[in-house]
């Protein structure tokens, strides 16, 4: 005897729940479009990516919109027409700000006048997996140094013990100047040691405006290297960080100054230096995703850096420069990491950017 056919039963949501609701809090871009490819509706992660708002491209076609390449529109019109779902990868868009995105992108026709866009920015999740492998570094580089100090500094006070008894008990006074050799060379291992640490002293956050810790670097640079043309970029409309505002005047100083010095040994015609401050929404640092985050940009048109020093740009005493310490961007990534944020940089012969990105929630 045949067995009875199994009842097919359709899934619905409890009567509280809102199927629009639930799209508008997806971190996954979606658009709903009509026939003939206009926009009837995008959810807030669309509205970021394509950095529009809903109500001001309802009834545009999307490659008004976005800049859809021609194989774009040609995927959305065969899904349109052959009502069949299509999934486009490495597809690029063109943002109204002029910044290009590479995208996944899957179209389903839900009937011949709509199609479901989902949209995944493949740039974000290169980015995202790099962060997150920096972090894993810095956080591995951090415990290094941290054993590396404990086993060097605690000879080193042994040493410095030592010969301050030994001075004592010398016959001819004239010997002393050996030992006080041994008394400071020790002392300029520890304080080598102390700043491969980095920050001595808790971060102490209280409200900031991160232009005023900017105009603190630039003016110490142009004191120092008056020689650089200095550019200032600046969003006003910022608000206060939570941060220490020595501490990141350090790091961003760190970073410009090695910028400066760069162009000045190279002696590079016309050295500029721009300093560039940007807010950037629902923007996600390593596995954690903030609703607003501080993109300050430091860039200049230098010869770049080295492909071999990419990878290790932000190591202790690692430097491209002969007379350099290897420390500066070393303590600068540590000082971002106490506001939990991080520094990334992009560079080729003529520009080098550094990005600081800092997180503008409140993080006590």
């Amino acid at each position: 005897m045949p067995e009875p056919p199994v009842p097919q039963h359709s899934v619905e949501l409890p009567h509280s729940v809102d199927p629009k609701r639930l799209l508008e809090h997806l971190t996954t871009a979606v658009v709903l479009l009509d026939g003939a490819l206009h926009v009837r509706w995008m959810n807030p992660a669309a509205e970021s990516l394509l950095a529009t708002s809903r109500v001001r491209v309802m009834g545009q076609r999307l490659e008004s919109l976005a800049g859809v390449d021609g194989c774009v529109e040609a995927v959305l019109l065969k899904a349109r027409d052959e009502l069949h779902p299509f999934t486009q990868r490495e597809a690029s868009l063109v943002l109204p700000s002029g910044d290009s995105a590479t995208v996944d992108f899957t179209v389903t026709p839900m009937s011949a006048d709509e199609l479901l866009i989902e949209i995944e920015p493949r740039d974000r999740l290169l980015r995202i997996s790099r962060e997150e492998a920096l972090i894993a570094r810095q956080e591995t580089i951090k415990v290094l140094t941290r054993g590396l100090a404990h086993e060097v500094k605690n000879p080193l006070g042994g040493i410095r013990g030592a010969a301050q008894l030994l001075e004592r008990d010398l016959p001819d006074p004239q010997l002393a100047e050996f030992t006080r050799v041994i008394v400071e060379e020790a002392d300029r291992l520890r304080d080598l040691v102390d700043r491969m640490l980095g920050p001595n002293s808790m971060s102490r956050h209280e409200p900031l405006n991160i232009h005023k810790v900017l105009e603190r670097v630039r003016t110490l640079l142009e004191a120092e290297h008056p020689r650089i043309e200095y550019v200032r970029d600046y969003d006003p409309s910022l608000p206060e960080l939570d941060g220490d505002e020595a501490q990141l005047i350090q790091a961003v100083l760190n970073v410009a100054r090695n910028a400066v010095q760069a162009m000045e040994e190279q002696g590079i015609d016309g050295p500029r230096l721009t300093l560039r401050t940007r807010a950037r929404r629902q923007f996600t640092l390593g596995a954690e995703r903030h609703r607003l985050v501080c993109e300050l940009g430091i860039l200049d048109n230098g010869p770049g850096i080295p492909e071999t020093l990419r990878e290790t740009l932000f190591y202790p005493m690692v430097s491209g420069r002969a007379e350099g310490s290897g420390l500066g961007l070393s303590i600068a990534q540590s000082v971002l990491h106490q506001h939990q944020g991080l520094i990334e940089c992009d560079s080729v012969p003529g520009c080098t950017e550094f990005r600081l990105l800092i997180p503008l929630e409140s993080h006590h």
